[in-house]
């Protein structure tokens, strides 16, 4: 819990959100404060079907949802099937590529499973799909009851509109409708299930508005909007990609062991604010964690790793993956059979394949180039070995009887290249 000498909310949870450094914005703190002491809260945020699995972009709100619910209050996460078929024009530059119906629910079923360490979904944590209200709606009913109270003026002044526009490009007709159809969205839930709080990044702040207006315009109730800031690194870069693409939450997507060497990565300047954002260690620990100096920072960001690993994927994979680490860097970099694969088979090395394609290939290197100055770089390596030249081919020979030999980029980056 909060710091009982520094607390200013009445609510355990604005308190918490306070000191780790969750709030962006809110719609109203102080009525939001007494609603959250005066009895149970539900509230939700919304993640997109569009892909297999969150991301650590979404992680922020979703830790928002996990921190309520240790508070003793009810979360929902809402999946849009529904408004997946439209597609959010937040932050996007052209229309979302259209997902069938079979692909959104199988999206649906893995985003289930990926959340299912942050949330133990039972009476108090619910997973709720809004095609199950919005496919059902008669659209001309909708646009009486609810279109009526959007202004096309302010819904141009939005930035997710204004800004496709200054830039002249194209924002269809069925992408202008999602922000209406988020804020019934949080019409409904209320209607369903008492929700009265969204929490989201502050990318959504817009729409959550939106949701709150039509909330009091149409069942006369104060909803409650409340943002955190988006995920960046201390020099104001988002944060969430490596070499390989986004960091998912699916183990299947990005196994446990990337998922922490992520987190052992991370820059010095960010390991306190990450530590309060995906920990639940006491702020004293981390505290003394952040203060540590020289190379005794390692020594936090591998506690930062290992919480944020063991929350997503469990204790046991965490680690799982501190003991491969430590093989691989502090122990001669010997080969771990717990290292990321990549799998190629014999007929291919037949004649020879350029290992800086290899590094391509497997996501070492995210392009031909960027491989090729890796090596002239002296950053490439194979089992341990610098690796000279970017016209090295790799063949079976260089297996030596073995069926893994292992590449690396840098100190950190590991994979073993395995021959089938």
């Amino acid at each position: 819990m909060a710091n009982l000498s520094t607390l200013k909310y009445k609510s355990d949870f604005l308190n918490i959100m306070e000191e780790r450094g969750f709030i962006h914005q809110c719609t109203n703190f102080e009525e939001l404060d007494k609603l959250l002491t005066s009895g149970k809260v539900t509230a939700y945020q919304g993640i997109d079907a569009t892909a297999k699995s969150p991301h650590i972009g979404n992680l922020l709100p979703l830790t928002m949802l996990r921190w309520l619910h240790k508070c003793g209050h009810n979360v929902i996460t809402l999946v849009g099937g529904g408004t997946t078929k439209v597609g959010d024009p937040s932050g996007k530059s052209e229309l979302r590529q259209m997902r069938t119906e079979d692909e959104i629910n199988d999206n649906i079923n893995s985003i289930k499973e990926a959340l299912t360490g942050l949330f133990d979904y039972n009476e108090r944590t619910t997973m709720v799909n809004n095609d199950d209200w919005l496919s059902g709606l008669k659209y001309i009913e909708f646009l009486r009851d609810y279109g009526r109270h959007f202004s096309v003026n302010r819904m141009l002044s939005m930035d997710s509109v204004k800004l496709r526009l200054e830039r002249e490009q194209p924002l269809s007709f069925i992408e202008f409708n999602y922000m209406i159809l988020q804020a019934y969205d949080f019409v409904e839930l209320y209607k369903e299930y008492d929700c009265r709080l969204q929490v989201g990044g502050s990318d959504q702040w817009g729409n959550i508005v939106n949701g709150v207006e039509l909330g009091r315009r149409t069942e006369n109730v104060e909803l409650f909007g409340l943002t955190c800031p988006l995920l960046l690194n201390s020099a104001g870069e988002k944060m969430g990609k490596t070499a390989n693409g986004a960091v998912w939450l699916k183990s299947d997507m990005l196994s446990p062991y990337d998922y922490w060497q992520y987190w052992r990565n991370c820059d010095d300047a960010d390991v306190g604010r990450l530590l309060r954002y995906f920990t639940e260690l006491p702020m004293d620990e981390i505290r003394r964690l952040e203060n540590l100096k020289g190379a005794e920072i390692n020594e936090a960001k591998k506690v930062l790793a290992d919480e944020a690993t063991a929350i997503i994927h469990g204790k046991a994979e965490a680690d799982n993956a501190r003991e491969t680490a430590e093989k691989t860097f502090e122990e001669g970099g010997a080969l771990s059979a717990d290292l990321p694969v990549y799998e190629i088979s014999r007929d291919a090395l037949a004649d020879g394949i350029p290992v800086f394609v290899l590094f391509k290939d497997s996501g070492l290197a995210a392009s031909s180039g960027e491989a090729r100055r890796l090596i002239k770089g002296g950053g490439a390596r194979l089992n341990d070995e610098k690796i000279e030249s970017d016209d090295m081919v790799i063949s079976n020979q260089d297996f030596d009887g073995q069926d893994t030999i292992k590449l690396s980029a840098g100190k950190k980056r590991h994979i073993l290249l395995k021959v089938s």
